[in-house]
């Protein structure tokens, strides 16, 4: 969907970007990533031409971007930044609508996509589609940036730093949603980010950049288990390594299959519900806590019998690159 050959971009003396090449996949979801300074936002910012690459090419679905005129290929793309950047004086459907009123989308079309893509984020569209700006939260006004950049059903969507200025609470919430958006739609998603533990939580592949130059790509459990070099072992974090391998590998990965369900002493006749094959070990950690097991049943997507999770399963840790 998108690759990048041999990109540099400098700014005077500074180098912002130094010779970076990788593709991103259809339908991936890869998150940018690295320290202050590294080159992610500019590296973004090549995408839709906000800025152009001194040397090097930028394609997407195998175009050169630079023979294309810059309005057109944006509206193939959807962009959402951390300030938002709504129309103060125009209400919550026109500023969603921007992009289809432009493509002259009929006027129903346009209201029934304002309805979807409010009732997706959270928003109750009857409630919020006459509201101004300035009468949302934070939050609000986050998803209805988002909603405004997916409103022309783009094939790409570039993010960048859009849920950083948010509270804990509003930020992970506007992640689940990001996410569960992203499997909805297969929508290609790029996201830059300086927070590891986001880049974990929504990422397909990552790409870490240092000073300009790409320093590694791969899975969130590749980068996780073979860091390449001090800058991604700092990104990781040394103390909670632990914590966050758990977050990106699912029970699939670790169960017994197989193995009957477990009864349970302390809990009457069984352990109480099963958890789903797909989800993560750090929520499996959880409902043992929470129960007082060491073990918990597993099913699969169709709520079949897939077998057991067992603590042990989960402190079995590879050792780390």
């Amino acid at each position: 969907m998108i690759a990048f050959d041999g990109v540099t971009k400098r700014f005077g003396a500074w180098t912002a970007v130094d010779e970076v090449s990788f593709t991103v996949q259809a339908g991936e979801f890869r998150v940018l990533i690295g320290p202050s300074g590294s080159g992610k936002s500019t590296l973004l910012k090549m995408v839709n031409r906000l800025i152009a690459p001194d040397v090097g090419t930028v394609r997407v679905e195998g175009e050169d971007i630079a023979r294309l005129k810059p309005e057109a290929l944006r509206r193939r793309m959807g962009y959402v930044i951390q300030d938002v950047g709504l129309f103060p004086h125009w209400t919550v459907e026109r500023n969603i609508a921007t992009v289809p009123d432009l493509l002259g989308w009929p006027k129903a079309r346009v209201r029934d996509r304002v309805t979807e893509l409010l009732t997706l984020l959270s928003l109750d569209a009857e409630r919020y589609r006459g509201a101004y700006p300035h009468q949302l939260s934070g939050g609000q006004r986050q998803r209805v940036g988002v909603a405004r950049a997916l409103a022309a059903e783009p094939r790409i969507l570039l993010m960048d730093e859009p849920f950083s200025a948010l509270d804990p609470i509003t930020r992970g919430a506007l992640q689940a949603e990001m996410a569960a958006i992203h499997k909805a739609m297969g929508t290609t998603v790029v996201f830059v980010t300086h927070d590891m533990d986001e880049a974990l939580a929504l990422a397909s592949r990552i790409a870490v950049l240092d000073r300009g130059r790409l320093v590694q790509t791969g899975t969130p459990l590749d980068i996780l288990t073979r860091p390449a070099g001090a800058t991604v072992r700092d990104l990781v974090g040394r103390e909670d390594w632990g914590l966050k391998r758990l977050a990106v590998e699912t029970v699939a990965e670790r169960l017994r299959a197989g193995e009957a369900a477990p009864l349970g002493e302390s809990l009457g006749d069984s352990l109480g519900e099963p958890v789903p094959a797909g989800a993560s070990l750090r929520r499996a950690l959880a409902e043992m806590v929470a129960r007082g097991a060491d073990r918990l049943p597993v099913v699969d997507g169709q709520g079949r019998p897939a077998g057991v999770i067992h603590l042990a399963d989960l402190l079995r840790t590879p050792d780390r690159a």
